[in-house]
Formats: structure tokens, sequence, C-alpha cells
């Protein structure tokens, strides 16, 4: 077998063409083509479907591309694992997470690992839908769940706890008062994250175990953690969401926490990442790193603050 073949079609395939990849290694795309036709014609089988316009993969294509992805992931770690110095770390990585974490945690932290590492070159898919890591060539995914995860054979770390509070303005808090229970919400418009139907109650856990379902008449629903803070600064409802996400606007005076003896959820965070051996060193460093930095930041660096439900990994 001949390595190179599998080089420049897993190019072809992550740049999404035969151009973009000849521009990527600054080789002709005659080349590259001619590579690819001679292990097509060396398997029997045609991996690609493209016209002058379009490119994808066959069915045998994409087998024959997560394979070939990994061997050559291999590769790499074969090579790095004889370098010595941290400035070895090389390559790119591939992190799946919600927007809502790429926006409050990751960015606090991300500069630093970048700066440190100045030949890691990462790839960050912010999406509050789930991803196919291996269909998609994600090398680590974070999220939120309520619930475990299902098998999936991935391999599951788990990051920390992170709890929901309820947030308003601060008028609706003053209105509320202090000593406010779960019964004082009823009929307060709610502000959901997510914008497809789905439940419209605040799961509530007090202390000593106490629990309270509080349904809401919805105001909005929304994908983006801001737009829900802005419309619940602006008076516009309650809302549940990571503390970490709102503790700034807690401490500007823009919102307030709403019954604070309530959480509004404790979902855990936990990092995936593919069960095979020989990871990327880029991937495992990428990976303790995450592991070693998010509680701090998801915990709020010591203010007090976390995150809250979702199962679809909106923390």
């Amino acid at each position: 077998m001949d390595l190179n073949h599998a080089y420049y079609l897993v190019h072809v395939v992550e740049k999404q063409g035969f151009s973009a990849a000849a521009r990527t290694l600054g080789i002709p795309k005659s080349r590259i083509s001619r590579q690819v036709k001679t292990l097509e014609e060396t398997l029997g089988t045609r991996l690609l479907n493209r016209d002058s316009r379009h490119m994808s993969l066959t069915e045998a294509g994409e087998a024959y591309y997560r394979h070939a992805k990994m061997a050559l992931d291999c590769m790499v770690a074969a090579e790095a694992a004889v370098r010595k110095d941290k400035n070895a770390l090389e390559g790119a990585v591939t992190l799946s997470c919600s927007v809502g974490v790429a926006q409050f945690a990751l960015s606090r932290i991300l500069p630093r690992f970048l700066a440190e590492n100045p030949r890691i070159v990462l790839h960050l898919q912010a999406s509050n839908d789930y991803s196919d890591m291996i269909g998609d060539g994600i090398d680590l995914a974070i999220r939120g769940h309520a619930r475990l995860l299902p098998d999936s054979g991935l391999i599951q770390r788990r990051i920390t706890d992170v709890p929901w509070h309820l947030f308003g303005s601060p008028d609706l808090a003053k209105h509320l008062g202090a000593s406010a229970s779960p019964t004082d919400l009823e009929g307060q418009p709610g502000l959901a994250l997510g914008w497809r139907p789905g439940s419209s109650a605040w799961s509530l856990q007090g202390a000593g175990g106490s629990t309270a379902s509080v349904p809401y008449p919805v105001r909005m629903r929304c994908d983006d953690m801001v737009s829900l803070k802005e419309a619940a600064a602006a008076g516009l409802g309650v809302v549940a969401l990571p503390a970490y996400v709102c503790a700034a606007d807690v401490a500007a005076g823009r919102l307030s926490r709403l019954l604070p003896d309530w959480t509004a959820g404790l979902p855990e965070i936990s990092l995936l990442m593919h069960e095979r051996r020989g990871n990327p060193p880029q991937v495992d460093a990428f990976a303790a790193f995450l592991r070693r930095e998010l509680p701090d930041v998801m915990n709020g660096g010591g203010n007090g603050y976390g995150t809250g439900p979702s199962n679809r990994g909106g923390s």
C-alpha cells in the first residue's frame, strides 16, 4: 500500500476539492488527480463521485477515508513520539462543542493554548446540534448531558458538573423579593434555550432534595445565549442559563439571579474522544488542557457560579 495515495485522498476530502487540496499542498492539481485515480484503480472501485462542479465520497470512499485518516494520524503520532520538546507538537485538532461553551468558556482559554503551541491548528465547530464525530472527522467533543450518554464506542472523560440558575431583570428580582419561592414564578413568561418546540417548564432543585416543576408561557425560543440574556435583562422574561455565562452581567447589575436557593439543573460536562490507541499527540495534549482548565472556567473561577440542563450539549 502506498500511503501517499491515502494522503492525497484525505486532503481532497478535507479541503472539499482537488483545487483547494492542491493549493494547500503547493503541488499541481493534476498530480493529486493522478494519485487518486491510481488509488481507485488499485482498489478496483470508485472512491469519489465528481464532475466539473461537485465532488462527494461514494460508500466505499467513506469507508476508505475513515480508515485512511486513522492510519495517517497514527503516522503523525509515530513521528511526533520521537520528538522531545513541547514545541514539537504540531498538526490539526478538530473540536466540536455548543455555541455557549465556545462563547463563554473556550474563548477564555483557547488563545493561551494556541500561543503556547504555535504549530497546532485548531478547527472549532460550534453548534447546538450533535455532530457525527467519525463521519465529520472530529477529534474531540464537549457535551453537556443530564443523563448518561449512550454507549457510542467513544471514550467519555468527565470534566465537571455545572449548575444552571434562573435569571431575570433587577426589576423582576425586586418585584419577586428575596424570599420568593417557585410558586411565585407562576405566570411569568419564559425565555427558552433552543428554537425547536420543547419543554416549557422549569425543573428546579432546592436544598434538602426538594424539587419543583413550574410551567411557563414561552415568550421566546432561541439557540443563542447572548440573545436570551439580553431579552431577560430587558425584562421580557425569566431564563435558565449556566451561571458562569451570566456572572459578568450579574456583577454589572444588568441581570439578577432569581430564587437563589434553587437551581435549574446540574448536568455533567464530558469530553468525548475516539476509542483508539495512538491518538495524534496534539489531540492528546489539547484533551489534557481542556480537562485541566475548563472546570475552573465553568465554575466561575471562584465567583460561585457554574452551568444547566440540556441533553443537546447547550452547556
